[in-house]
């Protein structure tokens, strides 16, 4: 099993701003605010988390489990 990354950097789709963030272990995101804009990202239709839908790096329950979360 592969090593998993804690660390994600969100990109605002609205303004661009992008911001490496610290993921949880335990669950995932639904919300995030933007740092700049403060536009409110929701996870695109299919993802889990804004992580997956925003971010660098998939969520921890993705990476630790492809068949998790679609």
């Amino acid at each position: 099993m592969s090593q998993v990354t804690l660390e994600s950097t969100l990109t605002c789709p609205r303004c661009g701003y992008a911001k490496t963030e610290n993921m949880r272990t335990d669950a995932c995101q639904w919300f995030y605010e933007c740092t700049h804009c403060h536009a409110l990202l929701r996870p695109k239709p299919g993802d889990c988390c804004v992580f997956c839908s925003y971010g660098s790096v998939k969520c921890p329950p993705v990476q630790a489990d492809s068949r998790c979360c679609g």
